[in-house]
């Protein structure tokens, strides 16, 4: 038996429950929400957010405690899509193609695509190795994020950490190549 002070020091106790719930709240929001990555993404944000920000004292009901919040997570991700889709249903002109003085010739198409991707590849060499690596996994080459997980040797939670990480250094690239696109 390792000796006690070798042994790593216990998990917080809501992560320790969220662990051991896992399926459980997953099911219950797939119940819900009748979807299936979105529960996943809910539950991965509740532990993301029990990591940056430790809930302080003791919950007497942990499970029933993370049913609650993972519940009201997925009710505000529920509506905060739901009020994108109003959005751009009310103004459809925020997605029509900006008129351009003058089209581009296939050449300078090709030209800009190449910057584009330079671009692309310089953000993401820029990355941390981890956030780097999740990225590639996941939305290169379309790896689910816990087999990402298993791959890169940490938690789920942690490639969400990374990928989110990722993608706001790597979005004003991708944001940037899209205006440049649409003129």
């Amino acid at each position: 038996m390792p000796h006690p002070a070798s042994l790593p020091p216990p998990p917080e106790p809501l992560l320790a429950a969220l662990v051991k719930h896992y399926e459980d709240l997953v099911g219950s929001l797939r119940h819900r929400f009748g979807d299936e990555c979105f529960p996943r993404e809910i539950v991965n944000d509740l532990c993301v957010r029990l990591l940056e920000r430790p809930v302080p004292g003791e919950i007497a009901n942990p499970l029933a405690f993370l049913r609650r919040v993972a519940r009201d997570l997925a009710i505000d991700r529920y509506r905060a899509q739901a009020r994108r889709r109003e959005t751009a249903h009310e103004h459809p002109e925020a997605d029509a193609p900006v008129p351009s003085a003058a089209p581009l010739s296939p050449p300078e198409l090709a030209l800009a695509a190449h910057q584009r991707q330079r671009a692309l590849l310089a953000a993401i060499e820029q990355l941390p190795q981890a956030s780097r690596e999740a990225f590639i996994l996941t939305k290169l080459y379309g790896m689910p994020q816990d087999e990402a997980a298993r791959r890169m040797g940490v938690s789920r939670g942690m490639v969400a950490r990374h990928l989110a990480r990722a993608l706001r250094d790597v979005e004003p690239v991708l944001i940037e190549g899209a205006g440049h696109a649409a003129r």
